[in-house]
């Protein structure tokens, strides 16, 4: 194996999603992640209903901004290649 190929077979961590990954492995779909933050407002729409904690004012809602998904341990709504901090 030359030295190139080591190098690109070890495993890197993705600064997207924060898993681990081996480049040679690497896909368009391999790293999954919401591309927007998790929020607590009154969601744009207003027609739909969220779960709403016992201590969380009446017109809060939880959700990721990008897709709506109110589970915070939501997988990703959005798919990309993993995207190491060694690149630049």
């Amino acid at each position: 194996m030359e030295k190139g190929e080591q190098k690109q077979s070890r495993e890197k961590l993705c600064k997207t999603c924060n898993q681990t990954y081996n480049p040679a492995s690497n896909t368009c779909s391999s790293c999954r992640f919401h591309p927007s933050f998790f929020v607590c407002r009154r969601h744009d729409d207003q027609r739909r209903y969220y779960e709403l904690g016992p201590d969380d004012p009446p017109y809060a809602a939880k959700f990721y901004d990008c897709c709506g998904a109110e589970d915070p341990g939501a997988p990703g709504c959005t798919t990309n290649f993993h995207v190491s901090y060694d690149d630049d």
